[in-house]
């Protein structure tokens, strides 16, 4: 049984070089990203903030847009334009990150892991809802950010890093 593990953990190496460790961070982020959304959806009433302390609320919102809500009153094409758009800039970032040498880029393959796993999270939604569940919701006296997620927050710090 070792020889056959060991084989195909070679067969995978041969197919994704340096890639594995990257794919997998990208393969969390969208299971914490699915998961606290599923829980988000579960447990709040949509647009019923929940007070978490003074800066933050959970509220359970649906973007039908992209960041800020960008064309989410375009009338329905916006869901197959950001579906497409997140397929092919998620698959164009997983060919860089396989690409990228085993040692010595730990950053910028942290970096596309994380914006993968955040895209593909918010895809998921897209593709199956034709809108992204949004629930962390900032403010600061009156001053409010706007709703966002677990792969909002991956793709941020992806892009950061």
């Amino acid at each position: 049984m070792g020889v056959s593990a060991s084989r195909s953990h070679e067969g995978w190496r041969q197919f994704l070089p340096g890639a594995s460790p990257w794919l997998l961070l990208s393969v969390v982020v969208i299971a914490a990203d699915l998961y606290t959304k599923s829980l988000a959806t579960a447990q709040l009433t949509y647009g019923r903030p929940v007070p978490i302390n003074g800066i933050l609320d959970l509220t359970l919102l649906h973007n039908y847009g992209a960041a800020f809500s960008i064309l989410a009153d375009a009338g329905g094409w916006q869901t197959f334009f950001f579906v497409s758009l997140a397929a092919i800039v998620s698959g164009l970032l997983v060919i860089w990150m396989i690409q990228l040498p085993e040692t010595g880029r730990a950053l910028l393959a942290i970096s596309l892991a994380l914006i993968v796993g955040g895209a593909l999270g918010n895809l998921y939604d897209r593709a199956t809802l034709g809108y992204v569940v949004d629930f962390l919701h900032f403010h600061y006296n009156e001053r409010y950010w706007p709703a966002f997620n677990v792969a909002d927050s991956a793709i941020t710090l992806g892009v950061i890093l």
